[in-house]
């Protein structure tokens, strides 16, 4: 889901869609989002680490 306009909040639109969805929020407005900004959505999404609800991995270092 694409939030434009800089707001976080959802403003109970779409809630049960979004429940599990990815949420990217960008400072350009809808009329100035454009093929760039859009590409730089799915440049944010293919970086983020996603655990499908497990979690992560238990190392030495956070187990101490």
């Amino acid at each position: 889901m694409i939030r434009t306009g800089g707001r976080c909040a959802l403003s109970n639109f779409m809630l049960w869609q979004a429940a599990y969805a990815e949420i990217y929020v960008t400072q350009a407005y809808w009329p100035d989002f454009d093929r760039q900004e859009f590409g730089r959505a799915l440049e944010c999404y293919a970086s983020r680490q996603r655990r499908f609800g497990k979690a992560p991995p238990v190392t030495q270092a956070s187990a101490a």
